[in-house]
């Protein structure tokens, strides 16, 4: 299936290749615009509405749905009737339905919002963008993950008989957060083999106790292998071998140093080890995660975390069975959705699980845990999620066991976004915040030449903040808040429409399949389908 590359509607328009998601299939830092995503960091819910009102009329094209992906579910509405913590004997707006959400098995983590970040971690794109990522989700009280290999590519970090003593950027990306952390969102430490190897777990529990969530991970993101960062320094390269990592091609070797002195070789891509090698039975690895559990919570963590990405079925049940056994506060599941900057091509486009596939076998799989009695562990689902419209099928796929959605790219944008904007109003800050832009673009400047005049939100955040604070605030975070508040606006109406005005009262009833295939392999019924029994007996009387 080709996507559309713009949407006449909204005025919005992708640089390269549009995906489902309705990003293009290479974000770049320094993008200029305009698709939807970077459109909503400018003007928050002002983009849910087609644009020059009073001159235009509107239609749209999505009524056949191809294949299946979450773009073949329909969303259902009721007209009448309103469930939720509302007063049902007066008349309700789309404004009176609450997005709060919460995860946990016995320590309760509030969220303001239903969505999360992916993990951020070692690569340098989330180095530099982290300040307005980090403050951004603060801001609006979603959780945000650190992600791998953070300690272990730091090079102000000391590791003393093998062991971390000192981790300056992990403990910036942690204290910039909780600077803003107002009860609300969390801040998630993700863990690979690396990281266990470096004791950053012993580390995070002297320097900040139960402040943090400590995330275990399977896989890199949505693939299976280690996680990878390239860099273009020999010296980088020797340190990052010193640490015990994969350096491919071998900067030890004499040839590799000639071959980067001459300049036939220019960068190198450093790689994780893979976790279980030394296992081969499900019995084994059950046992090996549940004395990992057991050895984080002696340490002092209340709250423990799993991400894992597409694998198969098997790795699927076993993820959903340990982390609801062990009494996890949240599993992350990320359909093969993209990467933050070095996931191999070729693998990303033709390995794992899709989204959708994965998404609703999690459901059947817990819906049968829960059926024996058993707890089913929080859930939160990953892989390609950009506009409310699909968050809120995602919710309602993984209903009632999903509290979240994990979103990577869609939450990155406005922090590159608002970095170069920062950087061109006031160049004294550009090489600090990684801004790529000596001059406003057109398609920024057509909404004004202040942070005021350009961000929708910037008083609702001023509010929040104060004054005297604005100063200190990266325009990313701002960006942020305009993406958030257009994604939030646009689940209350869609959650409106269902007549449902809490989030926990959103159900698997709330989509229905837009072809057969969809059904199948879902279990959401075709939308004819949908309370046709109901319909036929009104019909009948």
């Amino acid at each position: 299936m080709n996507w559309l590359k713009s949407n006449d509607v909204l005025g919005s328009v992708n640089r390269g290749n549009a995906i489902e998601s309705g990003l293009c299939t290479l974000c770049r830092a320094d993008c200029q615009g305009k698709c939807e995503t970077w459109m909503s960091s400018l003007r928050g819910r002002e983009m849910l509405y087609p644009r020059d009102f009073g001159m235009v009329t509107a239609g749209s094209g999505n009524t056949t749905h191809l294949g299946v992906s979450y773009n073949s579910l329909r969303i259902q509405g009721l007209n009448y009737g309103a469930l939720g913590s509302v007063d049902t004997e007066q008349d309700l707006l789309f404004t009176d339905v609450g997005l709060e959400t919460s995860f946990g098995a016995k320590e309760t983590t509030k969220c303001r919002v239903p969505f999360m970040t992916g993990a951020l971690g070692s690569t340098f794109i989330a180095a530099k963008y982290w300040d307005s990522f980090a403050v951004g989700c603060a801001l609006v009280g979603a959780p945000i993950v650190v992600g791998e290999n953070v300690v272990g590519v730091d090079r102000e970090s000391v590791l003393a008989n093998g062991r971390i003593t000192k981790a300056p950027e992990l403990e910036r990306r942690i204290n910039t957060y909780m600077r803003y952390y107002d009860g609300y969102g969390a801040i998630i430490v993700q863990m690979n083999v690396e990281d266990t190897r470096n004791g950053v777990a012993e580390y995070l529990a002297e320097k900040y106790g139960d402040k943090v969530i400590i995330e275990l991970k399977w896989g890199q993101g949505a693939k299976n292998i280690g996680g990878e960062i390239e860099v273009s320094s020999l010296d980088y390269a020797l340190f990052l071998k010193q640490r015990g990592y994969l350096v491919d091609p071998d900067p030890e070797k004499p040839e590799v140093q000639e071959g980067y002195k001459r300049g036939a070789i220019k960068h190198f891509a450093r790689h994780s080890r893979l976790g279980y090698t030394n296992l081969s039975t499900y019995e084994q690895v059950h046992d090996e995660f549940m004395n990992s559990v057991k050895y984080l919570r002696e340490l002092g963590f209340k709250r423990i975390s799993l991400k894992t990405g597409s694998y198969g079925m098997e790795a699927l049940a076993m993820a959903i069975k340990f982390a609801s056994e062990a009494e996890l506060d949240l599993l992350t599941m990320d359909g093969s959705g993209g990467g933050t900057g070095m996931s191999p091509w070729n693998m990303m486009e033709s390995w794992g699980v899709p989204s959708i596939l994965l998404h609703a076998k999690a459901h059947e799989y817990a819906s049968r845990l829960a059926a024996r009695g058993k707890r089913v562990v929080d859930m939160s689902f990953a892989g390609g999620f950009t506009k409310g419209s699909t968050i809120f099928k995602a919710l309602a796929m993984g209903a009632p066991y999903t509290k979240l959605i994990c979103m990577g790219r869609a939450m990155m944008i406005p922090g590159f976004l608002g970095s170069n904007i920062e950087g061109a109003l006031f160049p004294d800050r550009r090489e600090r915040l990684s801004g790529n832009w000596e001059k406003l673009p057109a398609s920024v400047a057509a909404y004004g030449s202040s942070p005021e005049e350009i961000f929708t939100s910037y008083q609702d955040v001023e509010k929040k903040v104060g004054k005297d604070e604005m100063a200190h605030l990266p325009l990313g975070a701002v960006a942020i808040w305009c993406l958030v508040d257009k994604l939030s606006a646009e689940i209350q109406q869609l959650l409106c429409g269902a007549r449902k005005f809490s989030l926990n009262e959103i159900t698997r009833s709330d989509i229905a399949s837009g072809n057969r295939e969809t059904e199948r392999e879902t279990g959401i019924k075709f939308i004819t389908d949908m309370m046709d029994d109901t319909a036929k007996k009104i019909i009948d009387m």
